[in-house]
């Protein structure tokens, strides 16, 4: 089709139109040509950023009682995996906005705890050996939080995760069974006497920016598209600061005047009211989920690129006041519990970071950062390089040392006192009092002397210590923070980065889109994030990590699925 046509009505030639080219659009796209139904992948951006934000994922998954648990010695089950998805979920409209999404999350916990390994490798995606503790939780054996390590990373990060269904989906556009229809932006899905029978938009110029990079939005014409069904799959709202803070919940506070982001410009979340114009409804759009350990990326792709730090459990937190921060509110622990300490305690809403201040010894074993491009050796599946820098290296992982080196958020010095004037450099005003700081490292310090301690944080990394996986490449040997051996000191500067919408367009567990009267609008479906990853919001309140990944490939299927049993 040629870009200077004004409007295009395309043929009636495919069964099922997938909106959006991301990992759970690709994902229905498999299910659906694998089952021999014909497919319009239709998506904003070019051929460059299939996979979406897949991609710059660490390819972190969900797993339940895998092998790679064994053998270090971790012993899970489906039944605390549960408990734990629960707990952390806190779903509480049951009878209305969480009604799917409860069960949803149960048949991911069952599908995590079972089928979900052996499915992944036969896409060829496997997994690394070590298995990571995230998301440790609110210290409540009820409450939120992974009782035990089940964050898996796959081979090749997210990227190694997306190339399987790219893969497919290009052979599958070689056999006759896909089109690609790039730079085709969706602006209303078309419902004929109650049935979803296409969607109408704009073409957009071609744009071949490299992937992740904001592309333009100039319009040269229309186009209509037909078919049986309609998959939407367009992700959520983390690059739009605007809804983000629309629909930011009161039980958060004020949101902050400035953050960083992690998604790519095109996370716009234009899809959820476009739904919504089409009868379909929206639940738990309040329910969100940030981060509070972000970076300014040095090396930015998309606007206000920003990064997260994975934190081992070491590093001592404190607010831009410069008091530490109270239980759980702890480095890998509670997400969204930091988030609200630090947004609705009143001397702190006008300020919109935090600090880490730590040793050279804890950031060459804890840090690591997010993202398919900070981890290059896991992305290119450099085994040797993983054993050679990781286990056996010494100094920090190269993209970490980056960061320090070109960070606009970190300080290194050799005393506190001359840290604690080059943090104060970084803030409009010098809201950080060395003497302060050094009671409260020197109070901690003084836990160190002993393999028991009265504080969380250190009963935390001697926890941590006892799993061998930590042990290895994730938790420094305890030491104290003023020991000049550990040193020199580093001071880090953390933003709150905005990410995932944990909800969205209800679902029932076939993906099939509901309208506002509970029944199903029939021929549309919707998956991944912008469906809340399932039903409107399968994780509640809060995720336990290595979830959003699992459940774009779990609804995106049970979408590709069950359009291929309904169209003709």
């Amino acid at each position: 089709m040629s870009v200077d046509q004004k409007w295009a009505i395309l043929p009636h030639v495919v069964d099922v139109i997938v909106v959006g080219a991301g990992i759970a659009g690709l994902t229905a796209a498999r299910e659906l040509t694998a089952a021999g139904k014909r497919v319009a992948l239709v998506d904003q951006e070019g051929p460059n950023d299939l996979g979406g934000q897949a991609f710059w994922s660490l390819g972190g998954l969900f797993l339940v009682n895998t092998p790679e648990q064994r053998r270090l010695r971790v012993h899970d089950s489906f039944d605390l995996a549960w408990n734990d998805w629960q707990g952390s979920a806190q779903f509480d409209r049951l009878d209305d906005q969480d009604g799917w999404a409860v069960r949803w999350a149960r048949a991911y916990v069952e599908w995590a705890a079972g089928e979900k390994r052996a499915w992944l490798h036969e896409r060829g995606i496997t997994l690394t050996p070590t298995v990571g503790w995230a998301e440790r939780g609110d210290l409540r054996a009820d409450g939120h939080g992974n009782s035990v390590p089940r964050f898996h990373v796959a081979w090749g990060t997210g990227t190694g995760v997306v190339e399987p269904f790219a893969a497919e989906a290009h052979e599958a556009a070689a056999r006759g069974l896909l089109t690609f229809h790039h730079r085709h932006r969706v602006d209303e899905l078309v419902i004929s006497g109650g049935v979803a029978t296409g969607v109408r938009g704009a073409l957009l110029a071609p744009d071949d920016r490299p992937r992740g990079e904001k592309t333009s939005r100039d319009e040269v014409g229309t186009f209509e598209l037909e078919a049986q069904a309609v998959i939407v799959t367009t992700g959520g709202i983390g690059a739009n600061h605007d809804l983000v803070r629309q629909y930011w919940p009161e039980r958060l506070g004020t949101p902050p005047r400035e953050m960083v982001t992690g998604v790519p410009a095109y996370v716009d979340g234009r899809m959820l009211d476009i739904a919504a114009d089409a009868g379909a409804r929206l639940v738990n759009r309040d329910r969100m989920w940030h981060y509070t350990e972000g970076l300014q990326n040095w090396n930015p792709i998309w606007p206000g690129h920003g990064i997260r730090i994975l934190p081992g459990p070491s590093s001592m937190w404190f607010d831009a006041l410069g008091r530490r921060l109270p239980d759980p509110c702890l480095p890998g622990y509670d997400t969204l519990g930091t988030l609200k300490h630090l947004r609705t305690t009143p001397d702190l809403v006008e300020h919109d970071h935090s600090w880490f201040v730590l040793t050279q010894k804890i950031l060459e074993k804890e840090f690591a950062l997010s993202g398919s491009e900070q981890n290059p050796d896991i992305t290119n599946r450099d085994r040797k390089g993983i054993v050679r820098e990781r286990v056996l290296g010494k100094g920090a992982p190269a993209p970490v040392e980056a960061f320090k080196q070109h960070g606009a958020d970190f300080v290194v010095a050799s005393t506190l006192e001359e840290l604690v004037d080059r943090m104060n450099a970084l803030t409009d005003a010098p809201l950080l009092d060395a003497a302060v700081l050094r009671r409260q490292i020197e109070a901690r310090d003084l836990q160190m002397a002993n393999p028991f301690s009265k504080d969380s944080q250190v009963q935390g990394i001697r926890n941590a210590r006892r799993f061998l996986g930590d042990r290895l490449i994730r938790v420094a040997a305890p030491h104290r923070i003023l020991d000049p051996a550990a040193g020199p000191l580093i001071g880090v500067r953390l933003h709150v980065l905005t990410r995932k919408t944990l909800g969205g367009i209800q679902t029932d567990l076939d993906s099939r889109v509901l309208g506002a009267d509970g029944k199903p609008i029939e021929g549309l479906y919707a998956a991944g994030e912008v469906a809340g990853f399932g039903g409107g919001g399968v994780h509640g309140y809060n995720a336990l990590e290595g979830t959003f990944l699992g459940n774009c490939l779990f609804s995106g299927r049970a979408a590709g699925r069950a359009a291929a049993a309904a169209v003709g």
